[in-house]
């Protein structure tokens, strides 16, 4: 794993019930499938922020089934994606 590479990178920023119901932690579980790095964090506004590296096919299959086995939390999602230099040797929750 290289860090001078640049990497696909998809940013996500989950809105609704996602706080105090395991959603990181899901997350994180979800992760171990998927050949991606990255992290899950609260934000202090109540939204979840998930950051993920890896093929744009990796990543993009990650965040669906985020999207479909935690779909009753979620009420909206803003997703932003791009390329930039690898930053995380693993996933993790903050």
């Amino acid at each position: 794993m290289e860090f001078s590479e640049n990497i696909f990178h998809l940013s996500a920023r989950f809105s609704g019930h996602v706080q105090g119901v395991g959603f990181r932690y899901a997350t994180k579980q979800l992760a171990k499938g998927f050949d991606v790095t990255g992290h899950v964090r609260n934000l202090t506004d109540g939204r979840v922020e998930l950051e993920a590296e890896g093929t744009e096919g990796e990543c993009q299959r990650f965040l669906g089934e985020i999207l479909s086995e935690l779909d009753s939390y979620i009420r909206r999602t803003e997703c932003r994606t791009g390329k930039r230099v690898r930053l995380y040797k693993e996933f993790s929750i903050k």
